[in-house]
């Protein structure tokens, strides 16, 4: 067995509980909750249900502060800064959106840098916030170093994913992707599934091309060398430096503008540290927000309709086959690796919860050793 199913239903009341036990409020793990979720629904795994060990181990050794207040520590009209106090990544960044969409409904447009933050699960989770409220929808966030810089052999800055979400029809658009060739998620599945990596994806502490994700993944942790290429691999050829660039305007929106903590001085000292970026635009700026909306909405239809390669079926749009994924696993289910359900039992028995009663009885003879060990 190397997946069990579970109802969006079972795996809501599980993690609602697990980050009361926490010692969250009720509604601050619905909001942990919901976006934590949200991945999985939008079949993102490397950043859905696998990502409670890290929660976990960010409480335990003192990264992340349950009790934590965001503190707005600079503020205009179109902009505002706000401190985290190293909370939880995905309140304060409810928090800042929300601040950055209701400027934006009075100025037009507005930014929000945050820092002194944690992991705050998907970025594209804070652009939809935007955009389902008829708004254009900017997230980005900085991370522990993984990406090693364009001729170098050490991680200087993060994943620094950048997600955008924009009104349309049937669908919004919705992008949301790492400014490195994969996430460090991507790599801990890998890891999971004791696979080598695919050619191209990560360096080891040389500098080399490395396809074992647990040296990758040891070396990233000891700030030993090697880590995840740019998008565009390791070479300028195929466009390394672009990545690096992508990831450097990330870096601005969040640690710079935020006066925070740089991707390479993250998880450094007990302290996480990591620094976001909002963005919300009002289309009105523009013009007539409806017009545009169809106008976009022609556009992303003629993307679908333009003629397609040699045996391909379909060709989608940004946002598409996250729309799919989360209809089919509202109704069906979600697919959840017997590892990671390993490592929730293994929460379960910390926090004092009934693993049965959760999670039924699952054999876990397929299962590697849980991360808890």
């Amino acid at each position: 067995m190397s997946n069990v199913k579970y109802s969006y239903e079972q795996l809501k009341r599980f993690c609602n509980d697990a980050f009361v036990k926490f010692g969250f409020t009720v509604d601050e793990a619905n909001q942990i909750t919901d976006v934590l979720l949200l991945s999985d629904l939008y079949g993102i795994e490397s950043h859905g249900m696998q990502r409670l060990v890290r929660y976990h181990k960010g409480i335990e050794k003192g990264l992340i502060h349950v009790d934590a207040k965001p503190e707005v520590v600079f503020e205009t009209p179109v902009s505002a800064v706000i401190d985290a106090h190293d909370g939880m990544g995905q309140l304060v960044s409810i928090k800042a959106m929300n601040m950055a969409i209701e400027k934006a409904k009075t100025t037009g447009m507005a930014i929000v840098s945050v820092r002194n933050s944690n992991h705050f699960g998907i970025a594209g989770y804070y652009a939809k916030m935007a955009c389902d409220q008829g708004l254009v929808g900017f997230a980005m966030t900085n991370s522990e170093a993984i990406m090693v810089p364009t001729y170098a052999r050490l991680a200087m800055l993060g994943s620094n994913p950048i997600a955008m979400s924009v009104p349309a029809e049937p669908y919004p658009f919705f992008f949301d992707a790492s400014t490195t060739v994969v996430t460090r998620g991507k790599l801990e599945i890998y890891n999971k599934l004791s696979k080598p990596l695919p050619d191209g994806w990560a360096l080891d502490e040389n500098g080399k091309l490395c396809t074992d994700a647990q040296r990758v993944l040891k070396n990233i942790v000891g700030k030993n060398g090697g880590g995840i290429v740019p998008l565009g691999g390791d070479t300028e050829l195929l466009g390394s430096h672009k990545g690096y660039g992508y990831g450097m305007l990330c870096e601005i929106f969040c640690s710079i503008f935020s006066m925070g903590i740089t991707s390479n001085h993250t998880h450094i000292g007990g302290k996480g540290g990591t620094c976001h970026g909002f963005m919300a635009i009002d289309p009105k700026v523009f013009g007539d927000p409806a017009a545009i909306k169809e106008h976009f909405s022609t556009f992303l239809q003629e993307l679908r309709d333009a003629p397609k390669a040699e045996g391909a079926e379909r060709i989608y749009t940004h946002g598409e086959k996250e729309i799919l994924a989360y209809s089919d696993r509202l109704k069906n289910g979600i697919n959840v690796n017997i590892n990671t359900v390993a490592e929730m039992k293994d929460l379960c028995d910390y926090l004092g919860m009934d693993s049965v009663e959760y999670l039924g009885n699952v054999d876990f003879s397929s299962a590697k050793q849980s991360s808890y060990k």
